[in-house]
């Protein structure tokens, strides 16, 4: 499947995980904004894809990201965010949503796996609630918080101004 097939609406993307679960294959739901890839990105959402046979990235939509991180976000629009995690090799599925978190998504799509950032516990999930009323394992996963897309653009933004 090429980068751009990975990338669907979320009643095609539904049908898809319906056909890979009578497969016998277990789906792991993962989410964020992703602005700007950055290598603890790639490590969370590898750590994601251990915790099942199917990955598939939530991609906080242009309007959502900018409620969450403010003013100037995203610097890359979601088709290109999409776009990019899409080509990563541990995705197998992407969808851009336009809500703060993914209690819809969790809903509609009845992943096995909600995998989550080491910056959470499973407690402060925003979705734990929900999470464990679906019967949904959450699974913190990735490396130690100390890589963000926030830090990256300022640097750069202060290069800038030099």
């Amino acid at each position: 499947m090429n980068t751009r097939e990975k990338i669907l609406p979320l009643e095609p993307l539904a049908g898809a995980l319906a056909e890979e679960r009578r497969r016998g294959r277990r789906i792991v739901l993962a989410n964020g904004c992703f602005d700007l890839l950055h290598a603890g990105h790639v490590r969370f959402l590898e750590g994601a894809r251990r915790e099942g046979d199917v990955l598939v990235v939530a991609i906080n939509s242009d309007a959502s990201e900018r409620q969450l991180k403010g003013a100037g976000r995203p610097v890359l629009a979601a088709g290109a965010r999409a776009e990019l995690v899409a080509a990563l090799a541990a995705v197998d599925y992407v969808v851009v949503f336009e809500e703060a978190d993914v209690s819809r998504l969790l809903e509609r799509l009845r992943p096995d796996v909600h995998g989550k950032g080491t910056d959470y516990t499973p407690d402060s999930v925003p979705e734990s609630a929900l999470s464990r009323r679906l019967g949904i394992r959450v699974a913190i996963v990735g490396d130690p918080k100390r890589h963000s897309s926030k830090d990256l653009i300022e640097r750069i933004r202060a290069m800038n101004h030099v």
